[in-house]
């Protein structure tokens, strides 16, 4: 694998793995070591920048779907400082994928995330 697919895919790797920490602790030390001190997240149902409230956000969701974790679906793909990627919220118990995403990301670089770009591809209906 070349160095630079490789950069691309341990960011992605450190960026699930600040959405699958399970306690602030680890979402905190997660979130620091994927993002950059000033780093983004934007997605058609938030917008926000930096360390903490990135955290937050993260946690808002674990909270809203207890029990699921954030898995890649299919290949990372990049090119400069810019990759994209496929992600589903994937249920521990039945294996049932209600939410799924594409993120395109920026990195520094040292290859920490700069900003996140997320579409929402598949959500559940309205009272679901």
């Amino acid at each position: 694998m070349s160095a630079p697919a490789h950069r691309y895919e341990d960011a992605v790797a450190r960026y699930f793995e600040a959405w699958n920490a399970e306690n602030p602790a680890a979402r905190a030390k997660a979130v620091a070591a994927a993002w950059t001190e000033d780093g983004g997240y934007t997605d058609p149902l938030a917008d926000v920048g930096g360390h903490e409230e990135i955290a937050g956000l993260i946690a808002a969701a674990r909270e809203q779907f207890p029990g699921f974790v954030f898995r890649l679906a299919g290949a990372v793909d990049g090119h400069h400082d810019t990759a994209r990627f496929s992600w589903e919220l994937v249920s521990e118990a039945d294996g049932t994928a209600p939410v799924a995403g594409s993120d395109v990301i920026t990195l520094d670089a040292q290859g920490r995330i700069r900003a996140v770009l997320g579409f929402l591809d598949r959500v559940p209906p309205p009272g679901a």
